[in-house]
């Protein structure tokens, strides 16, 4: 059969704006029973009704935050108990803080909604995806994950903090958090990609420095890319029918591209996917 979203349950984390929202607009086009999950509950009302005015389609709304682990599970929790199938979900909730802060577990923000919420939530609703198959799992990455770098013995940010290397460090997680999933999930009927947006005019940046808030506000809709075409290539990873079976791969405007040579370490894949594993608290703590 081939593949279609239509009348299948589609879970947009950060999607009550900028790209998010652009993707729920779109798999609500498509005919997706389509939820938005929003940290705050307001600005989640006011997306849902923005997607009615788009497709005349109303789609769900689940309150959920990444910032802390028992956010996150409580997310998860609200997911299983409200949908008995989930098809595709499309982690694309993130952050970039010009200040290194730490969230209630006593993580760095940066790595923790960028990468540990959407690394925890995925793994708790992994059994009900497999057993919806056949289910997608899209994870938005950046083309920034090319200035990543993974310092396992400092992945907290705690020997120095810089804005822009924490985040590009968070995004090139994702590309590794794919590539080891796509591992694990062969032969589940479920499957996994990464992928890079564009630079989109979004509000990402609210928490930037003055002078970056100041370019954005000025300039931003010359040099960047609208939500909306942002929002393409998550669309095409999550609904494209040539892409099934398609798994552990990287697309930039809607073309499978090669991410950078430390995001195709499958070694640090693995590693990185032990310790989140454990800072998750999926796991026992690891020896050592």
């Amino acid at each position: 059969m081939t593949w279609t979203v239509k009348d299948k349950v589609c879970v947009v984390t950060g999607g009550n704006s900028g790209i998010g929202l652009s993707t729920a607009i779109g798999l609500a086009r498509q005919g997706a029973k389509t939820v938005i999950v929003s940290r705050n509950l307001e600005r989640g009302q006011a997306a849902v009704e923005s997607v009615r005015t788009a497709t005349g389609v109303t789609v769900d709304l689940v309150q959920g935050d990444l910032g802390s682990l028992a956010t996150t599970r409580a997310l998860a929790e609200t997911l299983l108990e409200r949908y008995p199938e989930i098809h595709v979900l499309v982690n694309n909730a993130g952050l970039w803080l010009a200040e290194r802060t730490l969230t209630p577990d006593g993580l760095e923000t940066t790595f923790a909604v960028n990468h540990l919420g959407p690394f925890l939530l995925t793994n708790l609703l992994l059994e009900r995806l497999i057993a919806s198959g056949p289910a997608r799992i899209v994870n938005v990455s950046s083309a920034g994950h090319r200035q990543g770098k993974l310092k396992f013995d400092d992945l907290q940010a705690e020997r120095g903090y810089g804005k822009v290397q924490a985040y590009c460090d968070s995004k090139l997680c994702n590309v590794l958090f794919t590539r080891e999933l796509a591992r694990r999930l062969e032969g589940t009927g479920v499957t996994t990609n990464a992928l890079h947006p564009g630079v989109v005019n979004t509000n990402l940046g609210n928490k930037a420095p003055a002078p970056i808030k100041w370019f954005m506000k000025h300039f931003g809709s010359y040099v960047l890319t609208s939500p909306e075409k942002g929002a393409r290539t998550s669309l095409h990873v999550a609904t494209a029918p040539e892409l099934d079976g398609v798994s552990g791969r990287y697309f930039k405007s809607s073309r499978e591209v090669t991410p950078s040579r430390a995001a195709r370490s499958d070694e640090d894949a693995r590693r990185l996917w032990a310790v989140s594993e454990e800072l998750a608290g999926l796991c026992a703590p690891l020896a050592g």
